[in-house]
């Protein structure tokens, strides 16, 4: 049996001493509980997951939520390169170390997603179980993905995020415009009821102060990370996986899911939600929430994941 008292805290924790970054992490939970690492996407935060920590550390969870580098309260490197996807899922291997936890579940939504599926294929030993909310599992293109992004025409978005600095810009103008426009639909929209005024300010005021550079680099390292894991230490994710959709997500109208089973050899759930658009742990809360739990307990009960005592 693990002992000790459960947390709800920040901390900042360091995942590269080498290159001095931090990241800010919410933790919550008792220690040596099994561990579940949660990494949000963008433009978002740590905050993102507000309605799923508390959730998870009630069940019996250990749970850690970071801003992610170039995010938040964490350190935001200058070079592009400091994103790619190995740096990306170093630092959550860094916070298992940190947290003297030799494996995790690890819950991703949009980015987060994409760094959660790579980093079971390229640390298949730390990854207990990975669930994907709202980017699904694919296999690896044949092409560079800025080249396939092309068939969607040159001002695709992410093909105008690739140049430094032109995005930032214009994001970074009227960052409560920003958010509002992402997670409403309009920068003069009304607030859909799942997205509060404090919750706007919230984020507005985060990416007020840092910019919207740090997450723009994630994009800007596509073609590097296509070319960095042309052989991987997994070939298949092999650990128990979930994929959440919204069927009212525009990023999976072009966002292949029908590919899953040839990425993931495990066990693999699938769960769409009517209705649901890109923001699902937020706007669909407790579907999310009830299916991570029932996700979970699968990973607790049919594998060797557990707490450290």
């Amino acid at each position: 049996m693990c002992f000790g008292e459960a947390v709800t805290d920040s901390a900042l924790i360091t995942v590269d001493g080498a290159a001095g970054v931090r990241l800010n992490v919410i933790r919550a939970g008792r220690p040596g509980a099994p561990l579940v690492v949660l990494a949000h996407g963008f433009p978002e935060l740590a905050y993102t997951w507000r309605h799923q920590v508390p959730a998870l550390a009630a069940a019996g969870y250990r749970v850690l939520a970071p801003d992610q580098r170039g995010y938040g309260g964490s350190s935001c490197p200058e070079a592009v390169a400091a994103y790619d996807i190995h740096a990306l899922t170093g630092d959550l291997v860094a916070l298992l170390d940190a947290a003297d936890a030799e494996r995790a579940v690890f819950v991703g939504h949009d980015w987060g997603a994409t760094v959660v599926w790579n980093l079971a294929q390229l640390r298949p030993d730390r990854v207990a179980g990975v669930a994907g909310l709202s980017v699904p599992p694919v296999p690896r293109p044949r092409t560079t993905p800025t080249a396939a992004f092309r068939k969607f025409g040159d001002d695709f978005y992410i093909l105008r995020f690739q140049e430094p600095g032109v995005a930032d810009a214009e994001l970074g103008a009227d960052p409560r415009a920003t958010i509002r426009a992402l997670m409403a639909g309009a920068a003069d929209a009304p607030l859909p009821d799942w997205l509060t005024a404090d919750d706007l300010e919230f984020y507005a005021s985060e990416f007020g102060r840092t910019g919207f550079t740090g997450g723009l680099n994630w994009y800007r390292n596509m073609d590097r990370n296509w070319a960095s894991t042309a052989k991987v230490p997994a070939p298949t994710v092999a650990v128990p996986a979930l994929f959440i959709g919204g069927r009212a997500d525009p990023v999976l109208g072009f966002t292949r899911t029908d590919r899953a089973r040839e990425v993931v050899t495990g066990y693999y759930r699938e769960e769409w939600l009517d209705a649901a658009g890109h923001w699902i742990p937020q706007d669909h809360a407790a579907e999310v929430n009830r299916i991570l739990l029932e996700f979970l307990d699968f990973c607790a009960r049919t594998t060797d994941w557990g707490g450290q005592c």
